[in-house]
């Protein structure tokens, strides 16, 4: 399960580093077998953090739908007084008092009389009105707060399946490591160096991820006005545009937002794209794909489907948590504004993305 470290846990890992060559600190693994272990000793690690992100949500969510069903009870208090009124105002003109008040408005022995019994009228029928817009303002906001809840209910029961699956699956892979620990031939060693890996991943590691997936975002805010400045990087036919983007531009293009690129390079193959690079002791790898999407808005969204830290495997969770805090995806109408896209695909050395003009 998690550990938690301190100034004089990550001195010791520091030291650790030093004095003992820690092949998966630095990349290079010893064997397969220690490696599957360490891989999964990391993904417990990062699961369990997942664990607390959904139970953080969860606690979140549960207070906004206290909030939201303190909020309907109050609306639901308001809206029967507003009912009531309503109720009145429609009740009179089924009745005919309304009728009854024009007829004398029109019955004005004068022009001044008439004038005078003409605002009262409208008076009356704005207020008339006025009360049944209320009921029918409070009504849908009622409806509203309902739809809220039942969103928020819908969304915390999702939140503890999955808080339920991730509880379940990070003990099995205890289980699974624990035995293999045991198996191991000296398990104290191998205690200590998943221990190692798990103080250098929290203290440097996954700062070192979110370093390249940060500088990653930023270039590609960047990416509509570097094609736009190619020659042939946007081509047409008819209403409908084509943008090829070649890898090797691709690199020089990240190259030229942040040196951090320097030794990191995407790679384009046949539905698939490949981005990775070494650092000092860093190595990452980064698989993936591009796809259309259209909420919140049209774009093209890359998700990661493998990413591999100095030869180990992170989790999907992580994944899936790199890619709601980085957008790494370009958004075609900020290359061309009155066009969406519409297919995107990948082939050897090349990505095309096709736009059609949007109504």
């Amino acid at each position: 399960m998690k550990r938690r470290y301190g100034i004089p846990g990550f001195i010791v890992c520091i030291i650790f580093l030093i004095q003992i060559p820690w092949t998966y600190a630095y990349g290079e693994p010893s064997s397969e077998e220690t490696r599957e272990i360490l891989q999964q000793s990391l993904s417990i690690v990062e699961i369990d953090h997942e664990i607390e992100r959904i139970a953080a949500k969860q606690k979140q969510l549960d207070e906004q739908r206290q909030t939201l069903s303190i909020q309907l009870q109050e609306q639901e208090d308001q809206i029967h007084t507003q009912q009531d009124r309503a109720g009145a105002v429609v009740r009179s003109y089924y009745t005919g008092e309304r009728d009854s008040l024009l007829m004398t408005v029109l019955g004005a022995r004068s022009f001044k009389d008439l004038f005078i019994l003409y605002d009262y009228y409208q008076i009356i029928i704005g207020r008339d009105q006025a009360v049944l817009d209320k009921y029918q303002d409070r009504y849908r906001t009622m409806q509203q707060t309902s739809a809220q809840i039942n969103q928020t209910s819908a969304e915390l029961s999702e939140l503890k399946n999955n808080l339920q699956n991730q509880r379940e699956r990070v003990l099995a892979l205890q289980k699974e490591v624990d035995g293999k620990v045991a198996a191991s031939g000296d398990a104290a060693a191998m205690q200590k160096l998943m221990d190692e890996l798990t103080i250098y991943w929290e203290n440097i590691g996954i700062y070192e991820v979110k370093r390249y997936f940060k500088a990653l975002a930023s270039a590609m805010q960047n990416l509509p006005q570097f094609i736009q400045e190619q020659n042939g990087g946007i081509s047409t036919t008819g209403t409908s545009y084509t943008i090829r983007i070649g890898q090797d531009e691709l690199n020089t293009f990240l190259r030229s937002q942040n040196p951090i690129f320097e030794d990191f390079a995407f790679q384009f193959d046949k539905d698939r794209i490949t981005a990775s690079g070494q650092r000092d002791q860093l190595q990452l790898s980064i698989k993936g794909h591009y796809t259309v999407e259209n909420e919140p808005q049209n774009s093209i969204r890359f998700h990661v489907d493998k990413l591999v830290f100095n030869q180990l495997e992170l989790p999907d969770t992580t994944r899936r948590m790199l890619e709601r805090e980085f957008d790494l995806g370009f958004y075609p109408q900020k290359i061309l504004s009155f066009v969406k896209a519409t297919e995107v695909s990948t082939s050897e050395g090349i990505l095309e993305v096709k736009l059609a003009i949007s109504f």
